[in-house]
């Protein structure tokens, strides 16, 4: 992928937009250029800012009138579509506030980052890239993604306690790149990402057959997904959380 064709489909990119194998190539891109990272990264914060500041307001009737009457053949147009627009003119006005407001990213982020998880599960199981450095040796794993990280991530060797360590990978959350532990339970594997992050809520979700468990421990934040039981990932999340 070109850097011009990762501008071009950046916006795709952070609106989920793209196939598989198109947001494989624009994660290489994005881990070669920083610039498109910053790019990513404020456009989901503007998106973010969008949703959460935006004024909303129904169309005035007379502006309605103006608009069915301004329509080809004067198709009638529903209230509904009508409301959306004026929404439109809403958040094109919060786009202008935030060319000179800066922006702060809050909770609501969380629910964001739950989705970005399992999207990034989902383009390593369909691409077949669970794993970069395979090895069940914690002094090989944590050393290839510390060499790769602006952070060093834990990554403890649970074999004894039934979960142990397959590898690991970078990907990207946040449009940021962040350390993905690979543990297998019997044959089933857990992905484990973590990145340095001290405060948020401990919470459990479930799609499609596969589970997650996030939480925080010490100065990092966990987020677990596998199709193993919940139980089970609540065991790995105790063991992680005292390693």
């Amino acid at each position: 992928m070109t850097p011009e064709d990762a501008n071009r489909l950046l916006q795709a990119y952070a609106d989920g937009e793209l196939d598989p194998a198109a947001s494989l190539e624009m994660e290489a891109a994005l881990a070669a250029s920083p610039a498109l990272r910053a790019a990513l990264q404020r456009i989901r914060a503007m998106s973010a800012a969008i949703r959460e500041n935006a004024d909303y307001h129904t169309a005035p009737a007379k502006f309605a009138a103006r608009v069915r009457a301004s329509l080809p053949g004067k198709t009638a147009l529903p209230r509904k579509k009508l409301s959306f627009s004026w929404q439109l003119l809403g958040a094109g006005a919060a786009l202008a506030a935030l060319a000179i407001v800066p922006f702060v990213l809050r909770p609501g982020g969380e629910d964001r980052l739950a989705e970005e998880v399992f999207a990034s599960h989902g383009r390593a199981t369909v691409g077949q890239r669970m794993i970069d450095v395979a090895s069940s040796d914690q002094h090989t794993v944590k050393p290839w993604l510390s060499a790769r990280l602006p952070y060093s991530p834990p990554a403890a060797d649970l074999a004894a306690s039934g979960f142990p360590l397959a590898g690991g990978r970078i990907d990207y959350v946040g449009g940021k790149p962040v350390a993905v532990l690979v543990y297998t339970r019997r044959k089933h594997t857990i992905e484990a990402f973590v990145w340095p992050e001290e405060r948020g809520a401990a919470r459990t979700l479930a799609r499609a057959g596969v589970n997650m468990e996030s939480f925080s421990a010490g100065d990092m934040r966990y987020w677990l997904l596998s199709d193993v039981s919940a139980e089970e990932l609540r065991e790995l999340a105790h063991l992680l959380g005292k390693s």
